[in-house]
């Protein structure tokens, strides 16, 4: 279309731009026009610089000060690795501390294990092989938050229960399941994260089905 001015004014430069694209995969016409166009090359056009997102997760320090040499770790590991997940640091690091109080070793009366305190059954949904080793653990709460984050489109509150009680417990009591365990746990993760929403990627899993009768239940 710009090298031949098809609905559009005519622009070398920019066709310069796009056939040196498709030459460089190696399309033998995109090669035999970028010849044919000589010239000057364009830079990106501006239509398609994708801007630089604002940062989708918090990193700043969080509410304690002078952390521990345990705690020190865990949010060197957590700085570096809830970004990919696309979780703030501060939630993570919220339920790392309600879960587990930064140990690496702990294990709940419900075989829950490690610093995000994994289920058997969770570690192996998201492949951590290894719930004590603090790295695996923490990407595989990660990834489990990244889920609940998806599935409750953001609602901290519901995340952080079915974080504790289970998506499936939140689904049937339509909200926060009446456990007094549940409840503080959603009131200390509130607490500690500072807010009430939180962003997500739709495309991780579609939002639960029960989300439009507990949005109607909250009204």
């Amino acid at each position: 279309m710009h090298a031949n001015g098809r609905g559009i004014q005519r622009d070398d430069r920019l066709a310069a731009y796009f056939f040196a694209l498709a030459a460089a995969q190696g399309h033998a016409d995109a090669e035999r026009m970028l010849r044919r166009v000589d010239g000057e090359m364009a830079l990106m056009p501006p239509c398609m610089v994708v801007p630089t997102p604002e940062p989708a997760v918090d990193t700043t320090d969080l509410a304690w000060e002078n952390p521990s040499p345990a705690q020190s770790k865990v949010l060197e590991l957590v700085r570096r690795l809830a970004p990919d997940y696309g979780v703030a640091i501060r939630l993570a690091m919220a339920v790392i501390r309600a879960e587990s109080n930064f140990d690496p070793l702990a294990v709940s009366g419900k075989n829950a294990q490690g610093l995000m305190q994994l289920i058997p059954e969770t570690a192996a949904r998201f492949n951590v092989r290894k719930p004590f080793d603090p790295e695996q653990n923490i990407r595989g709460g990660l990834a489990y938050l990244r889920w609940l984050l998806a599935y409750f489109q953001g609602d901290v509150a519901l995340v952080a229960a079915a974080y504790n009680a289970g998506e499936g417990a939140v689904n049937q009591y339509r909200g926060i399941p009446p456990y007094a365990e549940t409840r503080g746990y959603v009131r200390r993760i509130r607490e500690l994260y500072r807010g009430d929403a939180h962003p997500y990627d739709a495309s991780v899993v579609a939002p639960s089905p029960e989300l439009p009768r507990i949005r109607s239940r909250l009204m």
